[in-house]
């Protein structure tokens, strides 16, 4: 993988039924796949603001790839990084037509080496226990703390 300024767009491929999933780094023109993908999984922030999910996708030290198949979008993954040591997993998600077909695991393993990180953390749902111990790894417990609001009372 070429490591100046000049890298292809597109990180790699392969191939179901005679057609090629792209893994690509995610650009302006993938925003509406990726839109329809949260809205799928309920996941209502992308949405909620097409320009803020934009910046947020490209904002220095994230790291998003989508997985397209021609002209459409059936998975993407967001990694916030340093470049060096950590990296830290946002968001996957993958067309439901698509799941249990290496989708989700070529996206994790095209975030993390474009990542430049040592490791990836994340948290999940226990519904995705069984995709995420296919990876090495070692279990921690989290949280996702939300900012305090005041009581308008």
């Amino acid at each position: 993988m070429p490591t100046d300024s000049f890298v292809p767009n597109v990180i790699g491929s392969a191939l179901r039924d005679n057609r090629a999933m792209e893994y690509e780094a995610f650009v302006a023109r993938h925003l509406d796949g990726v839109l329809r993908l949260c809205r799928a999984e309920g996941w209502p922030s992308f949405p909620a603001d097409s320009s803020r999910a934009l910046a947020v996708l490209t904002a220095p030290g994230v790291v998003t790839v989508v997985a397209v198949e021609g002209e459409r979008v059936l998975g993407f993954a967001q990694v916030l990084t340093d470049g060096a040591i950590q990296a830290y997993l946002c968001n996957i998600a993958v067309a439901l037509e698509r799941r249990r077909q290496g989708v989700g695991r070529r996206l994790v393993q095209e975030v993390f080496a474009q990542s430049g990180a040592e490791r990836l953390d994340l948290i999940s749902v226990s519904a995705a226990d069984d995709f995420y111990q296919g990876f090495q790894h070692r279990t921690f417990p989290g949280f996702r703390i939300y900012p305090e609001r005041l009581d308008s009372n």
